[in-house]
């Protein structure tokens, strides 16, 4: 009889995050339809730690900015234009050729009502779309995972790339799934040893209901594995991505997407920019890579005539303090910024006014937007559900799409 070993069982990658489906899930998913060109795509960007959204989109006219950040200001002959008063970061070159072309748009001062500086604390709210006094298990993904996946032909609607699954992405029902290499978790999967537990499990004994969850888990996830493998291999991007973790996650998306899987939302994340310390040299290699990387992968949908169909989402936990710190940084703030690309934008450009310096709250910028209202939009505008169901409240809609 076979032992089940805790560290070869979470081998599968990230079995616990697969979503739980219909009994006629595995003969589903031997059914071939693709989705054609023309299915709405969501690939959302989490910048990890805070990102500074004051020195990404800079004020380089405003002598407050300046005053509150002598060392540490973007100076205006170094930023790159994009009105008479504001600038983007220099690193930024691809989003700045982006924002020329009309595939970029830019919310400002978006946050939330009585911000929290924990980074947990605050990711878990932007996860979860829950109130700052709310404590939800379950992530907005997820909910929509929920709400639109019954009865999902295959249950790969929404695909992190990374090791561990985000509770943005976790329903109540219905879960993305996290993995870094189509091609490794097909491999690992497939593993002798999981189709001996599988085969074992089959004719034993049924009456723990955790046991049967996790051996239903592992099934999904070798399932959902082939089809993903199967969809990876049907188109190999030739494109020049950059040789960094954010380039590679970029490419396994720009692969799926252009195979035609039926995957509605992506996450990654990049990071950390939590810079107490050495900003300036911190925020400008990851701007580097973000920007390398977006400006790749853009291109490659570009030339897959795919770009129209997918909207890029960038957002961070939280913003920075105003002013600098003795460290050459910048400690937790609030509001910040937000960046929407794609060739599918009804309003790119500066969607709103940029940070307000008159008025700040503790010496931190207040919020103009709820991140909500963002949500909102993209989950009704773009994805085609119902977003007063999926975030359990009614929010403003935006006009971006």
């Amino acid at each position: 009889m076979l032992i089940l070993n805790r560290r070869r069982f979470l081998q599968v990658g990230s079995l616990a995050s697969a979503a739980v489906m219909m009994p006629k899930f595995l003969k589903a998913l031997e059914r071939g339809t693709l989705v054609p060109p023309g299915n709405k795509i969501l690939v959302i960007i989490q910048l990890s730690g805070g990102n500074d959204g004051l020195n990404t989109i800079i004020p380089y006219r405003n002598d407050i900015y300046y005053k509150a950040r002598p060392a540490l200001g973007i100076k205006r002959e170094a930023a790159l234009s994009l009105t008479d008063d504001l600038g983007i970061h220099p690193a930024l070159k691809g989003l700045k050729s982006l924002y020329d072309d009309g595939s970029l748009g830019i919310l400002n001062n978006v946050g939330y009502p009585n911000p929290d500086r924990s980074h947990f604390r605050s990711m878990d709210i932007w996860h979860s779309a829950s109130k700052s006094d709310e404590y939800w298990s379950d992530g907005w993904i997820g909910r929509y995972l929920d709400a639109q996946c019954k009865g999902c032909d295959k249950p790969t609607q929404a695909l992190e790339i990374d090791d561990t699954l985000s509770l943005a992405l976790k329903g109540d029902s219905d879960k993305g799934l996290a993995l870094t290499d189509p091609t490794r978790l097909y491999g690992t999967s497939n593993d002798k040893y999981f189709k001996e537990l599988l085969d074992q499990h089959g004719n034993g004994d049924h009456s723990h209901s955790n046991v049967d969850y996790l051996y239903k888990t592992m099934g999904e996830t070798i399932s959902s594995a082939s089809y993903i493998q199967q969809q990876f291999k049907t188109y190999k991007s030739s494109a020049p991505y950059p040789n960094t973790e954010l380039g590679k996650n970029l490419r396994t998306i720009a692969n799926l997407v252009m195979s035609d899987i039926n995957t509605k939302v992506y996450y990654v994340s990049h990071g950390s920019f939590d810079t107490h310390v050495n900003q300036q040299d911190q925020q400008a290699k990851l701007f580097g890579q973000l920007s390398d990387a977006l400006t790749v992968f853009t291109d490659d949908l570009k030339s897959n005539h795919r770009f129209e169909d997918v909207v890029v989402m960038t957002f961070s936990e939280f913003g920075r303090r105003v002013s600098q710190n003795a460290s050459g940084g910048t400690d937790h703030g609030t509001a910040n910024n937000m960046f929407l690309v794609g060739g599918g934008l009804k309003q790119p450009g500066l969607i709103n006014e940029g940070p307000d310096l008159f008025n700040l709250q503790d010496g931190d910028l207040q919020y103009k937007i709820d991140f909500k209202s963002v949500y909102a939009t993209l989950l009704s505008g773009w994805l085609g559900a119902d977003d007063k169901a999926v975030l359990k409240n009614t929010y403003p809609h935006l006009s971006f799409i």
